[in-house]
This record gives C-alpha cells, structure tokens and sequence, in this order.
C-alpha cells in the first residue's frame, strides 16, 4: 500500500504554543495559578523568566515595594502586574486593548482581593501619553508587546516622560535591544541603558535604567 505523503510541519505563527496558566512566582500570593486566554498575539512571560526579572528588580530596590508606582502597558495575562502587587508594590495599573482580556484580570484581581491593582481598557500609546500629560510618574514600567508590532520603538520614547528618578523599564522582544560592534543604536533606544539582558528560547528580556539627563 502506498503511504500517503508526510504533511509538511506548520510554521508557528506566534512562537511556541503557551501553557493555558502561568503562575506568581513569589509575595503574597506566590503559586497562585493565573489563567491564559487564548487571545491573538497573547504570550505570557514565561516563570523562570519572570522569576530572573523579578530577582534583578527586588535586589535594584533593596527588596523595598511598599511605595512603588508600578505600570503595565501591555498587561495580557496578567502575570507581570500581578507578581509585582503581590510583593507589595504601591499601586499597579494594568492595561490591556482587548475586552476578554481585561474581564480576565478583573476576575482575577476580585479572586485575589487585590486592592493596589487599577486595570484599565486602552491602546497602550493613548494610555501612556495621557499619563505623561497628567505628570504621572512611576518607578517600574512592564513593556511586554506583541512582538511583531514594533511597539518597543513607540513605546519607550513615552516612557522616558513617565519614569521616576531611578525608575527601572522591563522590555520584552524578539530581538536584542544590544546591538552588535559597528551597528549604529537607534534614536528610540539612545536615551536609555541596558542593564541588565538575557535570553530564554525565543525570548530576550532587558532592564533597561534612563541615562543621566535624558529625561
């Protein structure tokens, strides 16, 4: 009997297929499960990642939370909002552009009580440019966009309105914001250093810290 031709493998659209929750990794909430939607480009930040940035982050602050001014722009899961709340930080304001999305991290935040969590429906560059209008200003801001959008190059030139002295931005790509010997580093990048940067599968995560005067 003839066997019939092998399919040939499907290209991943978005990356590799995501666990349907994650978890927080440390606070008063540790362990707590955190649902995935199944919503376009949705790609949570993987534990083992989350739990390197947050271990950068508590040793930059000292292990100090209680006044941080925390914001999400691209909140998605949740899970980066939410680990930073349940380690006590002042105020976290998770944003996200799409309906279930938002109606997710509301059930979520009711289930944990989480009094110092504000979410908000919006487009990530409206949100933030009125923050900046209003003067707002925090110490942590989470850039975790889909990747194939470009939003890093729009959305770090806001950030640098929107920081605290000190403040300290995470930014979640598909590529390095390092760039190699004799390439020229662009105009949106320019302002900030990159302080911290490793690499997981097919993800690269930096902290990035505004230069002296760049504000």
């Amino acid at each position: 009997m003839q066997k019939k031709p092998a399919k040939p493998a499907k290209t991943p659209v978005h990356g590799p297929k995501h666990s349907n929750q994650v978890r927080i990794i440390g606070g008063a909430w540790k362990r707590t499960p955190l649902p995935v939607l199944e919503a376009l480009g949705l790609r949570p930040t993987p534990d083992r990642v989350r739990e390197t940035v947050f271990n950068w982050i508590n040793h930059l602050r000292d292990g100090y939370w209680a006044d941080a001014q925390v914001l999400d722009l691209f909140a998605g899961s949740g899970a980066l909002g939410f680990e930073a709340a349940s380690r006590g930080a002042q105020c976290v304001t998770m944003v996200d552009s799409h309906g279930p999305v938002v109606r997710q991290l509301e059930v979520i935040k009711d289930k944990l009580k989480a009094d110092n969590v504000q979410l908000l429906r919006g487009d990530a560059l409206a949100v933030a440019q009125g923050a900046a209008a209003r003067g707002q200003r925090y110490d942590l801001v989470f850039l975790d966009p889909p990747y194939q959008q470009d939003f890093l190059s729009r959305t770090l030139p806001l950030c640098a309105k929107l920081m605290k002295e000190g403040g300290l931005v995470y930014a979640e790509s598909g590529l390095s914001l390092i760039m190699e010997e004799g390439v020229e580093t662009p105009d949106w990048l320019a302002p900030w250093d990159i302080i911290r940067a490793d690499k997981a599968g097919m993800v690269y995560y930096h902290l990035l810290k505004l230069k002296p005067g760049a504000a």
